[in-house]
């Protein structure tokens, strides 16, 4: 940054909420559409897996975007470009809101990943730089809280919008916050950008890696509907991105500038800890995805009681990182890291005990654990990661942890709700397998129905919907089971890597 003094004042506030108003719309967005997809998906004529687009679209291209950043801030500084990121976000957050089918809100949320990249990191080192020296922990505070409120706000407000609005005010509500966080922005940090100059950008790395991510991300999307390679197309999205992917690797490790230091994995902390941080939070993830399809689709929850049945999670997180995070600070992140994946586990295991017919607070518990492992997990595996590796190839690190996490969590999406229908499949079969019209349970469910006033076609059509609703249920238990043992396995990775300083 330029050797300007730190702001103080009306001016630090101003300028800090403006900066943490950034990092929040981008996390936000993220968040507030999950509740939302059923009622998108409905609108827009959908099912809800595809409505799950919208969530694996945005995802998929921020991930993709994230490597650009470093050279974006140092060709156009870190001010302009954290500003112009920014304005274009609003501006797609304009076009989804204006979106007239699925196949134009997902082109939309695409644009909106890609110009987003830079916000989080420009938000963060812009607000290092405005606070004094001994004060930057204040500032961190203030951007880790952000980053923690936004999940809680997302899922609350995502459904209550669904419920009493119209969808596109999911993403209307940016352009007011954007357009004042870049005015601000740009009149406090203007006379403060730093220095620019011209260096090479990897075209062919870039080129290379959009089409082997964007291939792969398609072709986990369209799978479940095209019965995956019994389609020509999925098969050559398969090898377009395969092909793609290892010409990457090849042009990334023999480039001089490449957009992605691939180099960084022979470190062993950063593999091992970049290799637990994409999975636990593809698990993560995948969770955020499928219970609130679960209890809109299955079990009659609005988008508003499906919010507040997620939110809880974030709220705990939110008291405890404050809490905790200074009193782990002396142990080893080896630790601190184990105490999250267990609290993950519990939530998991808690969560594959739920019934159908589960109340509200069954459900909110398992979050409020979850919550426990979310004040954890990141601090403890970004410092296992960050071990060992020089402090000039910090950034790029980080850079490169941040694009592997973010691609893990829509690669997950993806594949949760896969697994999920999958399972629901198997379930309804292995139900329906041994009754028949002929059914003593059956024929009394139907009668029982039947003298309620239903005729037979609609007592059978309920009794099938119970079917389909246990099936579901049970495809739900599956997984969360699965989850909780994914998480387990990565205890032995974290502790094959070296323990982490104290302090």
């Amino acid at each position: 940054m330029n050797p300007l003094p730190p702001l103080s004042g009306v001016a630090l506030a101003i300028t800090a909420i403006a900066l943490a108003l950034g990092t929040f719309m981008q996390v936000l967005d993220t968040t507030i559409v999950v509740v939302a997809i059923p009622t998108i998906a409905g609108n827009l004529g959908v099912s809800a897996d595809q409505g799950t687009w919208v969530v694996t679209s945005f995802a998929v291209s921020n991930g993709v975007s994230v490597p650009l950043t470093g050279w974006l801030m140092q060709r156009y500084g870190v001010v302009r470009t954290f500003v112009v990121s920014v304005l274009l976000f609003t501006a797609a957050s304009l076009l989804c809101g204006l979106s007239w089918s699925l196949e134009s809100l997902v082109a939309f949320r695409i644009l909106q990943g890609v110009v987003s990249g830079p916000m989080i990191p420009g938000s963060q080192a812009l607000l290092i730089s405005i606070f004094p020296p001994h004060r930057r922990s204040t500032a961190l505070a203030i951007w880790s809280m952000t980053t923690l409120v936004a999940p809680i706000t997302g899922p609350i407000l995502g459904g209550y919008i669904s419920d009493n609005y119209v969808w596109p005010w999911i993403f209307l509500i940016n352009l007011p916050v954007g357009l004042l966080c870049a005015l601000l922005c740009w009149r406090g940090l203007a006379a403060r950008e730093t220095p620019t100059r011209k260096i090479p950008v990897d075209t062919v790395g870039l080129g290379l890696l959009v089409v082997w991510v964007g291939a792969l991300q398609v072709m986990l999307d369209l799978g479940k509907d095209a019965d995956w390679f019994a389609s020509t197309t999925i098969v050559i999205l398969a090898l377009v991105s395969a092909i793609s992917f290892v010409a990457w690797l090849i042009w990334e490790i023999t480039e001089e500038h490449p957009m992605v230091d691939l180099s960084l994995f022979t470190t062993r902390n950063f593999a091992l800890g970049t290799l637990a941080l994409c999975l636990t939070f593809g698990v993560f993830f995948g969770n955020i995805v499928i219970l609130p399809l679960w209890l809109q689709t299955q079990m009659n929850y609005t988008a508003t009681w499906a919010g507040l049945a997620t939110a809880p999670g974030g709220a705990v997180a939110v008291v405890l990182t404050a809490v905790l995070v200074p009193l782990t600070a002396r142990l080893d992140a080896r630790v601190t890291a184990t105490v999250a994946f267990i609290a993950f586990a519990i939530a998991y295991f808690m969560r594959a005990d739920l019934t159908p017919d589960a109340s509200f607070e069954s459900l909110v518990w398992p979050m409020m654990v979850q919550g426990v492992a979310m004040s954890l997990f990141f601090v403890a595996l970004v410092t296992i990661s960050l071990q060992g590796v020089p402090p000039q190839r910090i950034p790029l690190a980080s850079g490169l942890s941040n694009f592997s996490r973010i691609t893990a969590g829509s690669f997950a999406a993806s594949i949760s709700t896969t697994l999920w229908d999958r399972r629901e499949a198997l379930h309804q079969t292995r139900l329906s397998e041994g009754i028949s019209v002929y059914d003593p349970t059956l024929t009394e469910a139907v009668a029982t129905l039947h003298a309620t006033g239903l005729s037979y076609t609609e007592a059978l059509a309920v009794w099938t919907r119970t079917l389909i609703n246990q099936a579901y249920a049970m495809a739900s238990l599956d997984y969360f089971w699965l989850s909780g043992c994914l998480v387990l396995v990565m205890l032995p990775v974290v502790w094959l890597a070296r323990g982490t300083r104290r302090g």
